[in-house]
């Protein structure tokens, strides 16, 4: 397994995010807030992590929800994956919605999401007037796996 070295600066009172297990892909995001937040049914908050990046060009962070805590507790993140660009200096924060029937608290250094580092490539496109065709071709929203 590879590693890259990502500078980081933490503003929070908790450790850096970091791998549960050697085979972890993602590290956990804490909430960096002063006191529990409650998140009635439906509703979404931006929550602070304290936590800023700089990725490499060419790499991008990826802002997850923890399987854990929507099915125990209805929480996910919105715009999942939520992308952290190369060229963002800002605070990681996380967008957290409550799918759940029950008003849902958030506590201070709870561990709220998952950020993931992946390789990204840019394309340069190909302006053209046909494309290849394949078995699929156009077929779509269902259509493999259908006899």
């Amino acid at each position: 397994m590879s590693t890259i070295k990502v500078r980081i600066i933490n503003q929070s009172a908790h450790p850096l995010p970091a791998y549960a297990t050697p085979g972890s892909s993602g590290m956990d995001l804490r909430a960096n807030i002063e006191e529990a937040m409650a998140l009635k049914p439906l509703e979404r908050v931006l929550v602070p992590t304290g936590i800023f990046l700089e990725l490499p060009l060419g790499y991008e962070a990826q802002v997850r929800p923890r399987s854990g805590l929507a099915i125990k507790q209805g929480l996910t993140c919105l715009n999942t994956p939520g992308t952290i660009d190369a060229d963002y200096r800002g605070e990681v924060k996380v967008i957290l919605i409550n799918l759940s029937n029950e008003t849902q608290h958030i506590h201070p250094g709870d561990r709220i999401a998952q950020m993931v580092i992946q390789q990204v490539e840019q394309v340069q496109w190909i302006p053209v007037e046909v494309l290849n065709e394949t078995s699929r071709n156009a077929g779509g929203f269902g259509h493999t796996g259908k006899s």
